[in-house]
């Protein structure tokens, strides 16, 4: 089977004779009509005549890999099975009736670029595992990531789609002589608690600044590629010898969240995708006929895949202002269509289906050294698809035309909006209305702000600077000297640790004065810290400020706001929008 799911002609396709057996909740093998089913995923190694072959994968091709392979699956893969007396339960079998599992065995990504079958323990399933973990391809992030993602915090993955020519039928489409750019970039924020995404895209065509990138070269060498100000944005990938890792140093430094993943998509991706879920629904509010595209479709609703979802995709001068901000708004239509696809029962009970999507997501994706093989990517994808649809968000960075233009061709960072949707993101504060977990302080943390609080004048401090920029200590000593009269400060220097978040330490006897300077700070219960009196260069106690990465300059609040501001721009992927 191929990635589009074609067999050839004189074989029976191995995933129709899959069924799932509702009392077990398992995935088993239609021998005949009237004979006895097994187990998933396979059958034992002798078979009667005619009964149906596990399924089978292409070899994967040739490609360069790093890193070692992964490791086998769970135990039992692969080995004979042993004979059961008749007193022991099959395995894998369950009591009564199961409660329906959130994926039903099936890893599922989320935003519609990957989807893996899960199998089971066999001998056929472990040849499977081996099949797909084959065809996965990866590229070190030549430690531009934070080394990968955590079960107990929010999830960051940069999804990038390149229009590099790769792909027979796609000689029409991208740079002719070209390695590609980050055409399509979406930023992809899971939340600490797993209730709610944001996917926010990443104009092409924005003007920043590439830093420097170190690349690890075929021969295992490091070379630092050249940073570029004031350039477009796509330029971060392909250009100048520019890997997926500069594009992620690219991104942190505009928005200051730094990524644990990327995964790379080229235009097979949509046409393999959406074919093996036999199409997305869209919805058009106008007839379009965009030569540039190829795509011909009328006003209403239609069912695409392959070639026509490509098409889709990669519209723009029929659609909206006929610009590059225009078609993401399709691609986030489209996704989030594809994404309640993916997420349907259609889908989940499918093994064809399943089975496709395995082929068409291992072999459509460049992904990470960390996530190089099935058992990482599965770990991955449960984590991110454990979010309901409805709060999934989909965003843009607010960006405004470049002045310095004639003729409008690129877009600049609208400042004020920009900066505080990233904000948004990096506190992990959800663009949609739902209740977060983790999110409200604990009354006795709240309570710490309550309650009498000392002149400034009576405030005795200590600054460190623990993680904020270079001066930064400084900056707040004048600040709370000239501006907000606390005359009894000092700068103490740098702390010797990094902190992520801002902090009060203080005595149980300082509570007035640690309310006081949390007040003027913006700072929220939990950054006050109950501990020890410090003495500071006078020999007299007092409490200490550690200004962490989170610090964003003198007088500027630091309390994370609980929900995002009214006139963000979004749409949710739960909901049906017409292309305009």
């Amino acid at each position: 089977m191929d990635a589009q799911g074609r067999g050839r002609a004189d074989d029976i396709d191995p995933a129709d004779q899959w069924v799932l057996n509702p009392d077990t909740g398992d995935y088993e093998l239609r021998l005949q009509a009237s004979g006895p089913q097994s187990a998933v995923p396979g059958p034992r190694s002798r078979r009667k005549t005619g009964a149906a072959a596990p399924p089978r994968g292409r070899t994967a091709p040739a490609r360069e890999r790093k890193g070692a392979p992964e490791e086998a699956p769970d135990p039992g893969v692969p080995g004979p099975r042993r004979r059961r007396t008749p007193q022991e339960p099959p395995p894998g079998r369950r009591k009564g009736r199961p409660k329906k599992s959130r994926g039903k065995k099936v890893l599922v990504w989320t935003g519609g670029t990957v989807a893996f079958l899960l199998v089971g323990t066999s001998s056929a399933g472990y040849l499977y595992w081996k099949h797909l973990n084959g065809n996965i391809t990866s590229v070190s992030d030549d430690g531009a990531g934070t080394g990968g993602f955590s079960k107990d915090r929010a999830i960051n993955v940069l999804l990038v789609g390149t229009d590099k020519r790769t792909g027979e039928g796609n000689e029409s489409y991208g740079d002719s002589d070209s390695p590609g750019h980050a055409d399509t970039t979406v930023l992809l924020h899971v939340s600490k608690d797993r209730t709610n995404a944001t996917a926010m895209s990443i104009p092409r065509d924005l003007i920043t600044d590439i830093p420097d990138c170190p690349t690890e070269q075929e021969d295992g060498s490091t070379k630092v590629i050249p940073g570029t100000l004031n350039t477009r944005f796509n330029e971060s990938l392909g250009q100048e010898g520019r890997t997926p890792s500069c594009t992620m140093r690219t991104v942190t430094a505009l928005t200051g969240i730094k990524m644990d993943h990327f995964m790379i998509a080229d235009f097979n991706a949509v046409k393999t995708l959406t074919t093996a879920v036999d199409g997305v629904d869209i919805c058009l509010a106008k007839d379009i006929d965009d030569k540039d595209s190829k795509l011909k479709l009328s006003k209403g609703e239609h069912t695409i895949q392959g070639e026509d979802a490509l098409a889709f995709v990669r519209t723009r001068h029929s659609v909206g202002f006929g610009g590059d901000l225009s078609r993401i708004q399709i691609q986030q239509q489209f996704l989030s269509s594809l994404m309640r696809k993916l997420k349907s029962n259609d889908t989940l009970t499918s093994p064809t289906k399943l089975l496709k999507l395995a082929e068409a997501g291992t072999e459509a994706l460049t992904v990470d050294s960390k996530i190089n093989g099935i058992n990482k990517l599965r770990d991955l994808g449960m984590e991110l698809g454990k979010f309901d649809t409805k709060n999934l968000a989909f965003t843009t960075v607010p960006v405004v035309d470049n002045p310095n233009e004639q003729v409008k061709s690129t877009v600049v960072l609208q400042e004020a909006k920009a900066k505080a949707m990233f904000a948004l993101i990096k506190d992990d504060v959800s663009l949609t209305a739902v209740k977060q977990k983790e999110k409200k302080e604990k009354a006795e943390v709240a309570a710490r702000l309550k309650g009498t609080k000392a002149d400034p004048s009576e405030v005795r401090v200590r600054v460190l600077n623990g993680g904020a920029q270079s001066g930064s200590a400084q900056e707040v000593l004048n600040w709370l000297q000239v501006e907000e009269g606390v005359t009894k400060s000092e700068n103490a220097g740098n702390s010797g640790a990094t902190l992520e978040k801002t902090t009060v330490e203080y005595a149980p006897d300082q509570a007035d004065q640690a309310r006081r300077l949390a007040d003027l700070m913006g700072l929220s219960g939990s950054a006050m810290k109950p501990g020890e009196s410090v003495t500071n260069s006078q020999g007299l106690p007092a409490i200490t400020l550690t200004l962490g990465e989170d610090f964003k300059g003198a007088g500027v609040s630091l309390t994370t706001p609980s929900t995002a501001p009214g006139d963000v721009e979004k749409s949710t992927a739960d909901k049906v929008e017409c292309a305009k």
